[in-house]
């Protein structure tokens, strides 16, 4: 897999060459700051990138607003941003467009090995991976919404589904069967006025997209 880091972090950004390179794939760039993130992507067209929200000159969000022009540029690239902390604004940005390929993740993630590389590996299948607290942020945040008629069992379906994870994985952790996940879904979707009938990949940035533009209250 072809890989482009955005990372003003020295320290950080060589720490990910070596993770990416050791699990077999081929960092084919880096940036240390944002003007540099775009004519990279360009130039290169990796299999994905992993991107900081905050780059220089700003240290603002020079990373996301550089992810979101690439995708505008290039559709359909995967794109795994990296954050310090919980921002939620960036997060909905990201979501925003209902495409596929889209990982959040705070830095913390990185040093759980292989949690970063599954979810690398998801998001450039075209996959989700928003990190569980952010998950976990976006719906404590909203009052108010259909979200408070989740039972406590659909919220965890949901989290787990937000998170990227599939059917079987969700019904590993919840120690229940899949048919039992496939109910729960169901219940959610219709909650949440979804379509019932939608599946993959589609549904899950279906949920994280209406997550993302549910009023605060």
């Amino acid at each position: 897999m072809r890989v482009v880091i955005a990372e003003d972090n020295a320290l950080l950004r060589e720490g990910l060459v070596l993770l990416l390179t050791s699990a077999g794939h081929d960092v084919v760039a880096v940036a240390g700051s944002g003007p540099e993130v775009v004519p990279a992507l360009l130039q290169h067209r990796p299999d994905v990138a992993v991107l900081d929200v905050r780059m220089p000159p700003g240290f603002r969000d020079e990373g996301l607003r550089a992810a979101l022009e690439a995708r505008e540029r290039l559709p359909g690239l995967p794109v795994l941003v990296l954050s310090q902390y919980v921002e939620e604004t960036y997060a909905g940005e990201l979501l925003g467009d209902g495409t596929s390929g889209i990982g959040y993740l705070l830095k913390d993630r990185v040093g759980r090995i292989d949690e970063f590389l599954d979810a690398l590996e998801r998001v450039a299948a075209g996959g989700t991976a928003l990190d569980p607290e952010v998950v976990a942020e976006l719906l404590t945040r909203r009052k108010n919404s259909p979200l408070d008629s989740l039972t406590p069992r659909e919220r965890e379906v949901l989290s787990l589904m937000a998170e990227g994870h599939d059917n079987a994985t969700i019904a590993r952790t919840l120690v229940v069967t899949e048919r039992a996940v496939h109910k729960h879904i169901g219940n959610v979707f219709l909650k949440l006025g979804l379509p019932p009938s939608d599946s993959g990949h589609r549904r899950v940035l279906a949920v994280l997209a209406y997550l993302a533009h549910t009023p605060q209250a």
